[in-house]
């Protein structure tokens, strides 16, 4: 088995750590967002694309 160079793991673990970096700053923006991380929440357009029934809240709150 080969060798590995030593500027090959060099550059392994700066990619892994560019790698960590960049999905510590998407978890931190989605808890900024008030999204959890790993929680993604259809809108309205995605919901009907789906062929679900899409009314308005308040619409629902008043026929109660």
């Amino acid at each position: 088995m080969a060798r590995k160079s030593k500027t090959a793991v060099l550059k392994r673990q700066r990619e892994l750590k560019k790698a960590e970096k960049a999905a510590a700053k998407r978890e931190k923006r989605a808890m900024r967002e008030g999204v959890a991380p790993d929680e993604e929440v259809a809108s309205r357009d995605d919901l009907a694309g789906y062929g679900f029934p899409v009314g308005d809240d308040e619409e629902e709150e008043k026929e109660d």
